[in-house]
């Protein structure tokens, strides 16, 4: 029984330096509060929870694929659009948001944009009874800035590649 118990209390993540984790911690203080600015300044319910998760890995695990910029920002897109029609076609009924986070899982992994906080994100269309269009504003928007908080964040010492480079294209054999 010990010795199962180990696999569950393991930590597999390496271990860091805590000028590093400071970093991450300051980048995300800085993007959220750059999010909640922008909930003061147009009135649009721009902090969801999902976007705390973002932060977590754009901000603390730069070079996960699940962190990169085409996984945000499509995660995000696909999740609401999901959310958004399941909103509409069945309003107000639990089991259509369970079916929508399943859908928005399973288009994310077809089309290789998996970001898990965008899971979250029918669960917010369900609770909030936000308009598709303020929805896809709000994720679209508030990506958007996370990603660019984190581009600019990755340049200060000590640096993070991100977004990860795409390898080179093959040479043609011409």
């Amino acid at each position: 029984m010990r010795r199962h118990l180990r696999h569950f209390i393991h930590r597999h993540e390496p271990k860091g330096h805590w000028h590093g984790h400071l970093k991450s911690g300051a980048g995300a203080v800085i993007g959220m509060a750059i999010v909640g600015a922008l909930t003061i300044v147009t009135g649009i319910p721009m902090l969801i929870a999902p976007f705390g998760a973002t932060a977590v890995l754009i901000f603390g695990q730069p070079k996960s694929a699940l962190a990169q910029p085409a996984n945000v920002l499509g995660g995000y897109l696909l999740a609401a659009f999901i959310g958004s029609v399941a909103m509409v076609l069945f309003p107000g009924l639990w089991w259509a948001a369970a079916v929508a986070v399943g859908l928005s899982i399973a288009a994310m992994l077809i089309l290789r944009v998996t970001h898990p906080p965008a899971g979250a994100v029918p669960l917010v269309a369900f609770a909030s009874h936000l308009p598709a269009t303020t929805l896809f504003l709000v994720v679209s928007l508030g990506s958007i800035l996370l990603i660019a908080v984190a581009v600019l964040h990755h340049l200060v010492p000590p640096r993070q590649q991100y977004p990860l480079r795409a390898p080179p294209f093959p040479e043609s054999a011409g």
